[in-house]
């Protein structure tokens, strides 16, 4: 027993040290790449880490933030990660950059656990140990929770997983150390992520299936421990699991009411007929107090509805654009979960036999069903299929080698399977070589605007932006990682108006509007959307652009913040603007192609996009048609951070204009509607309106600007 007990322990610490190996890759990899560097340390690679990052940042500070949705928001929606994040710069030597930027290798790392126990469960701690191998470095999982991947991704999967072999624990054993397991991460699983309910759910509903079918004696599994003749088990694992689910319970009463229920369940006074009808009381009261199916719905619908709203103003839905929320390939999916498709394969079948050998396995359903729904919803859910995909890839090559009669063999053709399908995952790893989410010197920009600032001041940004501006400029966003909704068409209507006018009025409005309002929508309340006395926005504006609308008096500073990288998104930025919201129909269309010159051939240049500009006779090549350009303008960054502008005129019935940044080697192509707008004009060309802006913040990688009124 020792002796399996000290190996069982070795499996885990190996497993765990090669997983935090190859996670060490990507900061060894930067390690001379001091414009990715702040305050002697990498910065992180998700946007979304400075949303809890600034949370911790405020808490180990002692701020409260003005912005009252901000100050709440991170500690609403994952405490765990915050205050692990706390404490963890408190008790250790470590700075806050630090502890962000390795927290997320070292608790993901933890994967191992669960996925070697697992296979312990299972009667085969080797295989449990070869698939953590696999499991905790396969390409989504390790995308997700890398070095400098601060986001609550490293939770997700590892206490979701925890929880299954809990409730595999609780089928196996029957016993109220397995109940009270399950029970304790399912507590805690809210306070880190707690969207991932809806799968414990379904896992759950597995389970008492399962538990249900092999009390009636509907599945025969000797492996299993048989129920009591009062059938205690099955009723008791109702009753305790129904109560720690109910997650709009305070977490406290939950607690109590798991305690009295255990100690009446062990005190064995209740009739089978009681527990019958305790147990059916708190199933339901699990479905009523759990929100199950709306919150199963709501994820759903979420990710399936996607384009533009259709009651009440038209506005377009954010999640049509986010890249992981869209539609992708089964070769895609198969990459992630298993890192290439003959280990999907593998894994799918391995699947099939593990649950005809080991039925109760077949709880893993909803992760799995979780997984392939990446093909409808998107790729971030490929990763929940990661830790039941290596167990059931490794399966197959135990029950394979089960029909060997070698002894050598019987673990070589394992351990030469795990190598084969770790190959492409360790080549993804090495291939992975993401940026920082801002560099030294975007993050030495938003510190300038921190000292001339004040945390009640709004800096106006795009979402992508947001959560870095609140960490490295105190200041605080309409928009942002969590809330871009509707608010997003007040920003991308500033971004792309041409109306310096209206871009400075919306400005002001829009924040005066969101702190005297509560921190409400400001486009749903300033548009009265939905309601009987609904405005017209298209009118609303129009007075707003001429000065016929009185402004809120001014009670804070606000700043407009135009980075370079929004260069490549900004045709996704006007998207949300650029719509009639009375009917949902776009106002116009949107020319803005980022390019660069790969050819000159006597001054005809061949773009990369595959558009050809004739720099001679001022004419594009789209395809076939031919259009006259109304002028070519190259800029170019002087030594003092400002625009240098030359301009050649061609064509006065020219649509479109040619602007080079000679300075970044890049060409746009765009409608000279687009050629107007503010961030063309007030960043790529550095030209404002000095009456109602001022350029406080100016380098090649950002302008930054105060609005005067």
């Amino acid at each position: 027993m020792a002796e399996k007990r000290t190996s069982l322990w070795l499996f885990i610490v190996v497993a765990f040290l090669f997983s935090i190996g190859l996670r060490m890759y990507w900061p060894l990899a930067f390690g001379d790449t001091m414009s990715m560097y702040h305050n002697g340390q990498l910065m992180i690679n998700t946007n979304d880490g400075y949303f809890f990052a600034t949370a911790a940042k405020d808490i180990l500070n002692g701020f409260v933030s003005d912005d009252l949705l901000r100050a709440v928001a991170a500690k609403n929606a994952s405490p765990g990660l915050v205050y692990l994040t706390v404490y963890a710069t408190k008790w250790t030597p470590f700075s806050l950059e630090s502890v962000i930027l390795y927290l997320p290798a070292v608790i993901s790392s933890l994967i191992v656990i669960p996925i070697v126990l697992t296979g312990r469960l299972l009667g085969n701690t080797l295989l449990g140990f070869l698939a953590a191998l696999l499991g905790a470095i396969t390409w989504s999982y390790y995308n997700r929770t890398m070095v400098g991947y601060y986001d609550t991704d490293m939770f997700s999967v590892l206490l979701q997983f925890t929880i299954f072999y809990a409730l595999l624990h609780v089928i196996y054993k029957k016993d109220i150390f397995s109940l009270v397991l399950a029970a304790f991460f399912i507590l805690i699983y809210p306070l880190f992520y707690a969207q991932g309910m809806s799968i414990v759910f379904a896992t759950f509903i597995f389970v008492v299936s399962y538990l249900f079918l092999e009390h009636m004696g509907w599945i025969k599994q000797e492996e299993t421990k048989a129920f009591s003749d009062k059938a205690i088990s099955l009723y008791g694992t109702v009753i305790l699991l129904s109560i720690v689910l109910m997650i709009t319970v305070p977490i406290g009463i939950k607690v109590v009411l798991f305690v009295l229920a255990a100690l009446l369940i062990l005190s064995d006074k209740l009739t089978e007929k009681q527990l019958q009808m305790i147990a059916l009381v708190a199933f339901v009261s699990f479905l009523w107090f759990g929100n199950v199916f709306s919150m199963i719905w709501g994820s759903v619908s979420g990710y399936l509805d996607r384009g533009v709203a259709r009651e009440g103003l038209h506005f377009y839905q954010v999640v049509q654009t986010v890249r992981e929320a869209g539609a992708i390939p089964l070769s895609t999916v198969a990459n992630r979960i298993s890192g290439s498709m003959a280990g999907f394969t593998l894994a799918l079948v391995g699947y099939v036999l593990l649950v005809i050998r080991h039925k109760p396995f077949i709880v893993a359903l909803p992760l799995i069903g979780v997984g392939l729904f990446a093909l409808m919803g998107g790729l971030r859910f490929t990763v929940y299929a990661v830790p039941v995909a290596a167990i059931s890839a490794m399966y197959f090559f135990f029950f394979i080698a089960g029909y060997m009669r070698n002894r050598y063999l019987k673990v070589l053709l394992p351990v030469l399977g795990v190598i084969v399908l770790l190959i492409p995952n360790i080549q993804h790893i090495m291939a992975y070589k993401v940026p920082t989410v801002m560099n030294a010197a975007e993050v030495s920009d938003l510190e300038k605007l921190k000292k001339i600032s004040s945390p009640r001041d709004y800096t106006l940004a795009w979402w992508d932006y947001g959560y870095p501006i609140w960490f490295y400029s105190d200041t605080n966003t309409i928009i942002d990682g969590a809330k871009h909704q509707n608010d997003n068409f007040i920003i991308s209507k500033t971004m792309q108006t041409g109306s310096p006018e209206l871009a400075a009025n919306l400005g002001r409005i829009a924040v005066e509007h969101y702190v005297t309002s509560g921190y409400k929508n400001i486009a749903d309340t300033l548009f009265k959307n939905g309601q009987k006395d609904q405005l017209d926005p298209n009118l609303f504006l129009a007075k707003l652009e001429s000065g016929g609308m009185k402004l809120p008096q001014k009670t804070r500073d606000i700043y407009l913040y135009l980075p370079y990288r929004m260069l490549n998104i900004f045709p996704t930025v006007t998207v949300f603007g650029n719509l009639d919201l009375m009917t949902g129909k776009a106002e116009r269309k949107v020319q803005f192609y980022p390019t660069r010159a790969i050819k000159d051939n006597n001054g005809v240049l061949q773009f990369s996009n595959g558009i050809v500009f004739d720099m001679k006779k001022g004419e594009l090549l789209f395809g076939k048609r031919k259009v006259p350009i109304k002028s070519f303008i190259v800029t170019q960054i002087t030594k003092n951070g400002k625009a240098q502008v030359r301009s050649q005129f061609y064509h006065a019935e020219g649509q479109h204009v040619v602007v080079f940044m000679e300075s970044y080697k890049q060409f746009i192509v765009m409608d000279t509607e687009t050629f107007k707008s503010t961030y063309v004009q007030m960043f790529i060309l550095g030209k404002y309106d000095k009456s109602l802006f001022e350029l406080v913040v100016s380098s090649p990688y950002s302008k930054i600007y105060k609005l005067k009124k």
